[in-house]
């Protein structure tokens, strides 16, 4: 283990060890009734039940690490064996399943706690430090709005995280210090105005026939979607302004949400068309076949750049990019 943690619920009737590993926080069974006042066999259910729906990958959210007891038998004498833990994802699942307020808690606790470790880990330099700065306070400030619901705030806590794993390379991404071979200029898709039309109109028809839409959804306002699209394809000399799949990906979503051509849905058909568009690329797959992003940790995205100021547009365009680089 890297470290441990002490978490004392705000009413101080219960601490629990968290242990911190691989930028995440981990709970066993045991831990996670304790934290949420349920028996483990009630935490069991509903584990079994988020695995099986589904919701998250038991082999994703799930690791075994090395728990050294008091041994039963001999004085003075210690024994080790292997305990099952469960990420943030995990522990934060069964707590909106139980309904329990200590999970809205725990989760601004994690996230508190992520934000010092993001800190404390790179202080690099006062520019990058400041810009590090400024992208945490925007996910907190959206965690903790009143309308964030359950994945939502999952989401952004994988953000949160994954922010941790790829401030080093973020840290190069400051103008165009960020070699072009470490993004993927092999753009096979150029997104067409047309096409997308019709791919909304047919979301549109989806989500109306499921009770989620109304006939305002996707009706644009002016020519501002048009505009958007060909920002994002424009080109000088021949080549792209925007020349990898990450960074037209990265445009695509900023400038359909916050140019609000719609005169509703545009989150939606933001994060539907940047999914589209990842698709058609082939490059919506880690090499490991795990998504990118998860739906989740989308929401969260859509919901930062809906959020943010205009000023932050360079911020918001790295995050996305570093979300869907593909590792090295």
């Amino acid at each position: 283990m890297n470290d441990i943690l002490i978490y004392q619920t705000e009413d101080n009737t219960t601490q629990v060890e968290v242990q911190f590993e691989g930028e995440n926080f981990w709970l066993s069974q045991e831990q996670i009734a304790q934290l949420f006042e349920r028996d483990r066999t009630v935490v069991t259910k509903h584990l079994r039940n988020i695995f099986k729906e589904g919701e998250l990958e038991e082999a994703v959210v799930c690791a075994y690490f090395a728990h050294t007891t008091q041994h039963g038998a001999i004085a003075d004498k210690t024994q080790s064996k292997s305990v099952k833990y469960y990420n943030l994802d995990a522990i934060l699942s069964v707590g909106y399943r139980v309904n329990s307020k200590r999970g809205t808690q725990f989760r601004q606790w994690a996230t508190a706690r992520l934000k010092e470790y993001l800190v404390k880990g790179y202080a690099i330099n006062q520019k990058r430090l400041d810009e590090l700065g400024q992208m945490v306070r925007l996910i907190e400030q959206a965690a903790q709005g009143d309308g964030v619901a359950g994945g939502e705030a999952r989401g952004l806590l994988d953000i949160l995280s994954h922010y941790t794993k790829t401030f080093v390379l973020l840290n190069q991404f400051d103008s165009s210090s960020l070699a072009t071979e470490q993004l993927n200029e092999n753009i096979s898709y150029e997104i067409d105005y047309d096409e997308a039309c019709g791919a909304i109109v047919e979301l549109k028809r989806q989500l109306i026939a499921q009770n989620e839409a109304t006939e305002l959804f996707g009706n644009q306002k002016d020519d501002g979607f048009q505009s958007s699209l060909a920002s994002v394809v424009q080109s000088f000399g021949g080549q792209y302004l925007y020349p990898s799949i990450e960074e037209q990906a990265a445009h695509l979503l900023y400038f359909v949400i916050k140019n609000h051509s719609f005169s509703d849905g545009n989150k939606r058909i933001g994060a539907f068309l940047f999914v589209w568009f990842l698709e058609k690329n082939k490059h919506r797959f880690k090499r490991s076949g795990e998504l990118k992003i998860n739906d989740n940790a989308l929401v969260a995205i859509a919901l930062l750049v809906a959020q943010s100021a205009p000023e932050e547009k360079t911020l918001m365009i790295k995050l996305i990019v570093n979300l869907i680089r593909d590792e090295a």
